[in-house]
């Protein structure tokens, strides 16, 4: 596949849904792409505004959280496994309502509960505690709403 060719496609891919530049260089690998020309259509992509890492982490975090129900910690996590730099992550995260993020938790640990058919208070809270810890939630958050839902 020659530049241009290569160029379109992932140009392409970026106007159908944000993607991160690691995307992008996946994709490239993947259809054989020499690396010094996939370094140029990235640049190019970036220059042209087809990739941007500050808004990718912005969608990208917005989703996760929103509809994946995703805390702070797995979506940091998973963006940088993505090779988005620490400065996005965080303008990111920053956008998150803590009012929603807190009252996502509850929801979430609120039908956890419900699921949870051990009814030993230890083990009940436990398995909170890890299943909150899984999406990717602060632990002190995660202890504050478990005591307020365990307590009403």
């Amino acid at each position: 596949m020659d530049y241009n060719q290569a160029l379109s496609r992932a140009a392409a891919l970026c106007s159908s849904q944000e993607r991160c530049a690691s995307e992008i260089r996946q994709k490239l690998n993947k259809w054989e792409v020499p690396e010094e020309v996939s370094d140029k259509i990235i640049a190019r992509l970036k220059e042209e505004q087809f990739i941007n890492e500050n808004r990718f982490a912005s969608f990208y975090t917005r989703d996760k959280f929103r509809f994946n129900g995703w805390g702070r910690i797995k979506i940091t996590w998973q963006l940088k496994q993505k090779a988005v730099n620490t400065g996005s992550i965080q303008k990111a995260l920053e956008e998150i309502n803590e009012d929603d993020y807190q009252e996502k938790l509850n929801i979430i640990l609120t039908n956890k509960l419900k699921q949870i058919k051990n009814k030993d208070p230890w083990q009940t809270r436990a398995a909170l505690i890890r299943y909150a810890q899984s999406r990717g939630f602060e632990p002190d958050l995660i202890y504050a709403a478990i005591d307020k839902l365990i307590t009403n």
